[in-house]
């Protein structure tokens, strides 16, 4: 008897905490509608059958409770009771299967009037690519991928001259526009996912894959990786900003195209200097793991050049030319102590290395300074790029994180039981040891940074203007 009031009372707590759960499905922003429906006829559908079993159950467990003088009927088969099963099953899952199958041939199939762009991912950034005048995309290819060409677009392709290169994570969409978004991966597998476009699709290295909506709602939205693609991954974020199409055709006149890219960069003589290797490194992911501080998921580059590093097997290496250039060619040849063997092979030629190895040696050498004179972005900017607006809302909205909306000059409440006042301190603390004071009512799980001091500042000063 036990046993079956237990599992009614499962049935009934799941019914209700489906009603009154805080967890609903984020707002949707595009047109596709049809997958909410379909997952609300899966969630119907499989709740009519769990509901069915456990009070089955719960039934049987009551009706054929042991007894001793009760003998049990032995009854090999019962066709009446197979056929009805085998029908009502099948009707359950043609109507799971139905809806999908509808949406997924609506999926596959491109409206003729989209636009398309190209999305490409990489450890652990996105980039982006938009077509010209022409509305075509040029043809592109690994071969192609060097530091003034990061896409690899065919220089002798005509379609590809007009090209609009965007090497930021912010993808610009026009509202009520159908857009295909074409999708490579330049290292490993990743996966393009807007939780508000209720799409998403995997991107595998030497295959082209695609997907097609058309924004409902202007706004930003966030992009996530949604596959594991190394120890970045969580930071592999960028955002969708959809913009009226006014707007939007403002915004392309002002990209520059590849043909402008590539003859300035032709015209500017490109020699292996810190510059183009502060570029590259950029382009290439590197600053995602080596930074100019001391908290990097890889070995720092602060004070680096000329250093002696200790190896996982007790020996030590005198950081110069030669080492870098072995490390990046071959970063499993010796790893230092301390850091974990996960960095991936870089397809650079020596004029690429060698810029790196400059610019690690103008920047991190002992005698430079080792921070920038200005941030590389705005502290907006930087917070959207490092993915902290992932977590901490701008608006007031509650997420994982406390929102930075009124946070500065207000007290906050401790895990400790303690009160803390919001000022530069706290929240440069906060920044580079974000377990040291953590505010009640969130789990203490905000990552290691991957930003110096000064952008740390500057998010800072952002964040006081909210």
């Amino acid at each position: 008897m036990g046993i079956a009031i237990a599992l009614v009372l499962i049935v009934i707590g799941s019914i209700v905490f489906h009603f009154i759960s805080p967890w609903v499905m984020t707002p949707i922003a595009s047109n596709w509608g049809s997958i909410d429906d379909t997952m609300l006829i899966t969630l119907i559908i499989t709740g009519i059958v769990f509901i069915a079993i456990n009070f089955f159950i719960a039934f049987a467990v009551i009706k054929y409770r042991h007894d001793k003088n009760r003998k049990a009927k032995y009854e090999p088969e019962n066709k009446k009771l197979e056929v009805w099963l085998t029908v009502i099953t099948s009707i359950g899952i043609i109507a799971m299967l139905a809806p999908g199958l509808v949406v997924y041939s609506d999926v596959v199939t491109v409206p003729d009037d989209a636009i398309t762009v190209e999305v490409v991912g990489q450890q652990w950034s996105w980039s982006f690519r938009y077509p010209g005048e022409d509305q075509q995309l040029g043809k592109s290819a690994i071969e192609y991928i060097s530091i003034d060409n990061p896409f690899g677009v065919d220089p002798l392709d005509p379609a590809g001259q007009d090209d609009i290169l965007v090497l930021n994570n912010r993808l610009i969409l026009p509202l009520d526009q159908p857009v295909r978004l074409l999708m490579r991966s330049k290292d490993v597998l990743h996966d393009f996912y807007v939780p508000q476009f209720r799409v998403k699709m995997d991107m595998v290295p030497g295959t082209m894959s695609y997907i097609w909506l058309t924004p409902t709602k202007i706004g930003e939205f966030e992009i996530l990786c949604a596959e594991f693609c190394g120890v970045g991954h969580f930071n592999m974020r960028g955002h969708v900003e959809v913009k009226s199409p006014a707007d939007y055709a403002q915004w392309l006149t002002t990209q520059s195209t590849f043909v402008e890219t590539l003859s300035k960069n032709r015209s500017e003589t490109l020699s292996v200097s810190a510059q183009s290797g502060k570029e590259l490194a950029q382009i290439s992911g590197c600053l995602g793991c080596h930074n100019f501080n001391d908290a990097s998921i890889g070995p720092s580059w602060k004070n680096l050049y000329g250093k002696t590093q200790t190896m996982v097997d007790g020996t030590q290496v005198i950081v110069d030319d030669a080492y870098l250039k072995e490390s990046i060619i071959n970063p499993m040849a010796k790893i230092v102590k301390g850091y974990a063997p996960i960095m991936p092979v870089m397809s650079l030629d020596d004029l690429q290395t060698t810029a790196i190895i400059d610019y690690i040696k103008e920047k991190g050498s002992s005698d430079s300074d080792s921070t920038e004179s200005q941030p590389l972005l705005s502290g907006q900017e930087l917070a959207i790029s490092k993915g902290c607006t992932a977590c901490h809302s701008i608006d007031g909205t509650k997420l994982l994180g406390p929102s930075w909306q009124n946070l500065y000059g207000s007290t906050r409440n401790l895990t400790s039981g303690q009160q803390i006042k919001v000022d530069d301190s706290y929240l440069m603390e906060s920044i580079f040891q974000p377990n040291a004071n953590v505010v009640a009512g969130y789990p203490p799980v905000m990552p290691p940074p991957i930003i110096n001091q000064q952008e740390a500042q500057a998010i800072i000063e952002f964040i006081k203007t909210l």
